[in-house]
């Protein structure tokens, strides 16, 4: 027998981006029921990037997540651009007024489902065989099952916020969605250990070796990644290779700051870009990775999440504080503007820094050139560090 439950929204998907527009939910007083397919520890537990917009701040601040982000996260001004030749600090805060926030995505995670259980969000882990259906009625539903027990949740809107691999995309009709996508012929090998990073700020450095990123999670626990080949397997890597190749590609006058430790986590992650379009099929709205991937590179992974659920969420609260449609009509739009912008600046920087198979000598030394014209130019680092910090989104 099926039971069958009530919602306002039904949240597909657990990650930062169903959560947080959970908290938007339920600070306004809607009703929301989280679907997470996974356990809470796989969620807890995912390794990701950590660097937040300002914007990304202020909505952990505002549905009142953001106080251990507060104590434990650390500020940045600034991030270094490093070629074999040289080292360009790009100052983000002088340029365009607003820092980033160096908190790792796991402790997001962690933050937001704790708060959601004090809450009493409903927030179920481990739900299989998730279905949305009716989507283009009036009266959408979705279907799962939990502990060998059957449920329909009947509800008004049903917001996918599922990931890349999930249910909610594959579930709009096929005649009305386009994607757009690129796969890169490269992944990143990252590290994590407790080690004291090499630098307070984030190197982004581009070798003829390859790419290679120095970042942290706190000032004891820092986060390395290596361009590689996507042939290329995590055994292959010892920690003493992968130590040795990270001072390589940060050149001598970094390396000699760099503290080695044993791994606490070795993977290699693919690289793509890609876009699905319209973020809306009726009653279901797309946010997150469901609708748009990045590579790792400009870091606006989460950011978009981010900025995808505080549209929806304000939206949604519109809709049933005044019964008016215009902001969920626009969602689509508005989102997307700020999702192609991002996708273009993640693309330029993975191209600025890494290095492609295909490259012959003429593509190098115009990446060169390019890299020498951002070092030479405040124009061109205010553009970079515009896009960096986040572009403002559509009112």
């Amino acid at each position: 027998m099926t039971a069958t439950q009530q919602s306002d929204v039904v949240i597909i998907g657990g990650g930062p981006a169903g959560l947080l527009l959970a908290h938007l939910l339920h600070q306004a007083g809607i009703r929301c029921h989280v679907l997470e397919h996974r356990s809470r520890h796989h969620v807890e537990s995912r390794i990701r990037a950590g660097i937040l917009e300002q914007g990304t701040v202020d909505l952990l601040d505002q549905i009142g997540v953001g106080e251990r982000m507060q104590q434990f996260g650390l500020v940045h001004d600034g991030f270094c651009l490093s070629t074999q030749n040289s080292q360009t600090r790009i100052d983000v805060k002088s340029l365009t007024g607003t820092p980033v926030m160096v908190y790792g995505q796991t402790e997001i995670t962690h933050d937001l489902i704790e708060a959601a259980i004090a809450r009493d969000i409903p927030l179920t882990f481990e739900a299989e065989d998730v279905m949305p259906h009716d989507i283009d009625s009036d009266n959408p539903y979705v279907t799962y099952r939990h502990l060998d027990q059957s449920y329909r949740i009947n509800c008004h809107f049903i917001a996918g916020c599922d990931g890349f691999h999930g249910i909610s995309r594959r579930s709009m009709p096929r005649h009305i969605l386009k994607t757009y996508e690129r796969v890169y012929p490269f992944g990143w090998l990252g590290l994590l250990a407790d080690v004291p990073p090499c630098h307070h700020e984030l190197i982004y450095s581009c070798h003829d070796h390859g790419f290679a990123l120095a970042s942290m999670r706190s000032p004891t626990r820092s986060r390395y990644y290596l361009q590689c080949s996507l042939d290329e397997k995590v055994e292959d890597w010892s920690d003493e290779r992968f130590w040795d190749e990270l001072a390589v590609r940060l050149g001598p006058d970094i390396a000699r700051h760099i503290t080695r430790g044993p791994s606490l986590e070795k993977s290699i992650a693919p690289l793509r870009s890609f876009v699905a379009e319209p973020m809306r099929s009726g009653r279901l709205f797309l946010a997150g990775d469901a609708a748009h991937i990045v590579p790792p590179t400009g870091a606006k992974g989460l950011n978009l999440a981010a900025s995808d659920v505080t549209l929806l969420g304000h939206a949604l609260i519109q809709h049933f504080k005044t019964g008016q449609t215009n902001l969920l009509d626009r969602y689509s739009e508005h989102a997307l503007d700020r999702v192609w912008k991002a996708v273009r600046f993640s693309w330029w920087f993975t191209t600025l820094t890494h290095r492609f198979p295909d490259h012959d000598a003429l593509t190098q030394r115009l990446q060169q050139a390019e890299l020498q014209y951002i070092q030479d130019s405040l124009a061109a680092q205010t553009v970079m560090a515009e896009n960096y910090v986040g572009l403002a989104m559509l009112a």
